[in-house]
C-alpha cells in the first residue's frame, strides 16, 4: 500500500489516527527530546554543544534522551577513534522529517503567543 493511500486510510478512522498519535508520541515524549532534534536540525553537534544549546538540561538527562532517540531511529550516534574518543549526534533519515513538524510547532507558537499578549 502506498504512504498517500495509508495515510489517508489512517485519516478516515479515528481509532488508526489516536494510535499514529500514540505512536508519534511514543518517540517524541518528554520536555526534551524535541530540544534536541531542533537543536540537531541544525547539523551534527557533539554532547557538550548539545548541552551548551538546551538551557537547563542536565548531562545525565541529555545522554538518555540521546540513547532513547538513538533506540527510535531518530538521531545517529557516530564515535571517532581519536584522543580523546570524539562522539556526534546527528539525526537520520527519519529525524530529518521532522523538519517540517517542528516548522507547523514553531509557527503555531510564534502566533499563539501573539494573539495571547493581545489580550
Amino acid at each position: 500500500m502506498e504512504a498517500i493511500t495509508q495515510i489517508e486510510e489512517v485519516k478516515r478512522c479515528s481509532v488508526q489516527y489516536i494510535l499514529a498519535l500514540n505512536d508519534t508520541l511514543n518517540v517524541i515524549n518528554g520536555k526534551w527530546k524535541l530540544p534536541i532534534i531542533g537543536s540537531l536540525m541544525y547539523g551534527k553537534k557533539r554532547f557538550k554543544e548539545l548541552e551548551r544549546n538546551i538551557d537547563k538540561i542536565s548531562p545525565r538527562m541529555l545522554s538518555k534522551e540521546l540513547k532513547d532517540l538513538e533506540i527510535n531511529g531518530i538521531v545517529k550516534r557516530t564515535v571517532y577513534d581519536t584522543t580523546p574518543v570524539t562522539v556526534e549526534y546527528e539525526l537520520t533519515e527519519s529525524g530529518n522529517t521532522f523538519h517540517s513538524v517542528l516548522d507547523v510547532m514553531v509557527e503555531w507558537a510564534v502566533e499563539h503567543r501573539e494573539r495571547t499578549l493581545e489580550d
